[in-house]
């Protein structure tokens, strides 16, 4: 199981205002909160700062490897920006993100293959975000082939199957949920992730949806998740589903868990 930290992202206010101050202090300490949560990759992302994007991001890579040693995820629709991120990643890095649209996956590909990170490919070509399962299969059954035929070992692949909010339709879970299960049967090697936060968009205590859509995304077969780790209910029910979805060898991780003060109720 994998957590992705979502926390240093500049659609966030306070990490907008704390890029654009620079202020290092801060950031670092968000990183490192997020691993002691238990994160194992840190997602950065500075998409506000569009002028100076590439600069920004080679910055953040910087200021955030000095104080923790997990991987980076490089979030970014910009290909300058994503190698600037890269080049300066210690190590394998993972990058948010690739798609099956002709343009962004001529953009992307060449960066993958030079700098051989993990890669989050999101289900959407150029008719845009995929409405049924169906669509979503389609378009990995084309991702999937396309990727490996580059070089990317199926273990390297997180599948995003694109999260829509609940507020736009309410069958927008369920959609994900039949989608995972599906792609999990098909690709039984691949890794299945989304952005957990984007179910709950403009709906009242978010953090509820969060936390219920994680579990249940869980028993069907996603393996990693991009999620707010400070959320301490959310990663205590994460241990909790991965103990009964069989994920926890003899409930080891659940057991150590709460031992250490880290399960809340």
């Amino acid at each position: 199981m994998l957590i992705v930290g979502e926390l240093i992202n500049s659609s966030r206010k306070a990490i907008a205002e704390a890029i654009a101050a620079r202020d290092k202090a801060y950031l670092q300490e968000l990183a490192v909160k997020q691993v002691e949560a238990g994160a194992q990759i840190i997602d950065v992302n500075c998409g506000t700062s569009l002028a100076e994007e590439a600069a920004v991001m080679a910055w953040l890579v910087d200021i955030v490897q000095e104080v923790v040693d997990v991987p980076l995820c490089i979030d970014t629709p910009s290909p300058a920006a994503m190698e600037a991120g890269l080049v300066r990643h210690k190590g394998k890095a993972m990058i948010n993100s690739i798609t099956a649209e002709r343009a962004r996956w001529e953009e992307v590909l060449p960066l993958v293959q030079r700098y051989k990170p993990s890669v989050i490919a999101l289900l959407m070509d150029d008719g845009g975000i995929p409405e049924t399962v169906e669509d979503r299969l389609r378009v990995a059954e084309k991702l999937v082939p396309d990727l490996m035929g580059a070089g990317v070992p199926e273990e390297d692949i997180y599948l995003d199957p694109l999260v829509k909010p609940l507020g736009v339709g309410s069958t927008c879970g369920v959609e994900v949920l039949e989608s995972t299960r599906a792609l999990r049967q098909k690709y039984p090697n691949v890794h299945l992730i989304c952005g957990l936060s984007n179910i709950s968009y403009g709906l009242p205590e978010r953090r509820l949806l969060n936390r219920a859509f994680m579990v249940m995304c869980l028993a069907v077969g996603m393996d990693a998740f991009i999620l707010d780790p400070l959320d301490r209910p959310l990663m205590s029910l994460l241990a909790a589903a991965k103990a009964v979805a069989g994920k926890d060898d003899y409930c080891l991780e659940y057991i150590a868990a709460a031992r250490a003060g880290k399960l809340v109720v």
